[in-house]
């Protein structure tokens, strides 16, 4: 059992080499479920030319806008973008390189990555400058763009509970893309709100299983920031 541990100590250690110019998918919706750790992990190794791959740019001051503020993305691969006034700036400047592209199609791009396929044909984007340059086919007399799968270095998440041989459960929405990301990286790194031993989780409610997960640790001092806070009134 020994020989499946995948425990490392902190975030630091568990992307201590991931180097300059990698490509990283990281998980997360919003604020929601993000890799706090390895972010800031990331900003104080200072590494740069960074392609990530998320729903998202965080804001100026959380999330991947961290990694932003200090010039270390060339670019990103993203379906929204409107909360970081930094990425505005430095997509208007020409410093930042942008792909954006459909929600649904980052998740199976993701997803394809996992399964080992190439790439897939998929309905969203035809007829828009999503399709410039790309494959079509008709299928059913409807037309199809030909997406790649994801090709990344590194995909890092972070999930409520993890066992040290990887195992991960997601809490609610904070599920959201993390189990396709864990699923696309070559090296697949977890961080987690609690660590327990092997073979404490039910097998029944494990998102994402082991076999993806390469580097895992438990996390701290989550902020869980909310990035709009929408209240009712009281009468």
């Amino acid at each position: 059992m020994m020989g499946f541990n995948k425990v490392v100590a902190n975030a630091d250690e568990a992307i201590k080499d991931i180097p300059s110019g990698a490509t990283l998918m990281l998980g997360g919706f919003g604020l929601c479920g993000i890799p706090e750790n390895c972010i800031a992990a990331l900003v104080r190794k200072g590494i740069n030319n960074l392609t990530c791959i998320s729903n998202n740019a965080g804001v100026d001051d959380f999330g991947i806008g961290l990694l932003l503020q200090q010039k270390q993305v060339k670019k990103m691969v993203s379906s929204y973008v409107g909360e970081n006034a930094e990425f505005e700036r430095q997509l208007l400047s020409g410093e930042l390189e942008v792909e954006l592209i459909p929600q649904g199609t980052l998740a199976t791009r993701a997803m394809a990555a996992g399964y080992g396929m190439p790439g897939v044909y998929l309905l969203a984007g035809y007829g828009t400058e999503v399709a410039e340059g790309k494959e079509i086919r008709k299928f059913d007399g409807k037309n199809y763009l030909f997406e790649y799968a994801f090709n990344a270095d590194f995909a890092i998440v972070k999930a409520w509970k993890g066992d040290t041989m990887g195992n991960l459960i997601f809490h609610e929405t904070a599920r959201n893309f993390s189990p396709l990301m864990a699923m696309g990286g070559k090296i697949t790194i977890a961080e987690v709100e609690e660590l327990v031993p092997a073979g404490t989780l039910d097998p029944n409610n494990i998102h994402t299983p082991g076999i993806y997960v390469k580097r895992i640790f438990q996390g701290d001092n989550y902020e869980k920031r909310i990035e709009q806070r929408t209240i009712r009134k009281r009468n």
